[in-house]
């Protein structure tokens, strides 16, 4: 039986919260196991870009990156947010490595092909080295990946966490059993986004299709939760969305929501 795997990726809502997101980490720290943190962005990006006078573009709540932006996000992302989460990891006992997609050629993208928006720097995930990340795994190390990628042609590009998440637990489940933890500020998927107690236990495709025809589903879950369906049939072993509070009772099924295909 092949070993576990925890790829868990953090929201930048939890990391805009310090008190938040030391718990989290404190709690990732002591999983006994191989693990990968995959981290978002945050408001950081936003904050930094307007001491610059750089304007913050959105579309549909996601970041147009223009060259500027572009700038401040492989700054704040692969720098100020990602050393500090490790920084900190270090001080829980984890030994932790910062890493974004370009370092060690772990995850390349393409620049995304402009139809009716331009997103500028946004790179869609081409490909992911899981045998590279394996090595950093075995040196004894915790990789900690910020969202960023690169192309083939050396750019790097802004691109989507939960994305990088899933590409990697993908990627992952050739030589491990992977278990795909979603953390944010929610205590998972909810069956009425008014209710923060309504937690659907499991999801099945069927109901999620019922839930996005009602809206109980809507906005940012939906891509979220196409990335949890998408890494189950393409061999990650589980998939759970949970509050970033709840990471250790959601490993043992007793938080958050679990993702399955049947």
């Amino acid at each position: 039986m092949s070993q576990t795997l925890y790829v868990v990726k953090i929201g930048g809502n939890v990391i805009d919260n310090p008190e938040a997101c030391t718990r989290f980490l404190k709690a990732f720290a002591q999983l006994d196991a191989p693990k990968i943190l995959v981290h978002g962005g945050g408001k950081v990006a936003t904050q930094v870009a307007a001491k610059l006078q750089i304007e913050t573009q959105m579309v549909d709540g996601r970041r147009i990156t223009d060259q500027p932006m572009l700038d401040v996000v492989t700054m704040v992302y692969g720098g100020l947010v990602n050393k500090n989460l490790v920084a900190q990891l270090q001080a829980a006992g984890c030994n932790a490595i910062g890493l974004t997609g370009a370092d060690g050629g772990i995850i390349r993208s393409i620049k995304r092909p402009v139809k009716t928006i331009d997103y500028g720097f946004v790179g869609d995930i081409e490909a992911v080295n899981g045998e590279q990340i394996n090595a950093i795994l075995s040196s004894g190390l915790t990789p900690i990946i910020a969202p960023l990628t690169y192309s083939a042609e050396g750019l790097l590009l802004n691109t989507n966490a939960d994305t990088m998440a899933s590409a990697t637990a993908v990627a992952m489940s050739e030589a491990f059993e992977v278990n795909l933890i979603y953390c944010f500020e929610k205590k998972g998927v909810l069956s009425d986004p008014a209710d923060d107690d309504a937690v659907i236990g499991k999801l099945v495709p069927g109901t999620y299709e019922e839930y996005k025809a009602t809206g109980a589903i809507n906005k940012g879950m939906i891509p979220k939760l196409d990335n949890a369906f998408a890494a189950l049939h393409s061999g990650v072993n589980q998939v759970t969305i949970c509050h970033a509070d709840e990471l250790g009772n959601a490993i043992s099924g007793g938080a958050g929501t679990a993702i399955v295909l049947a």
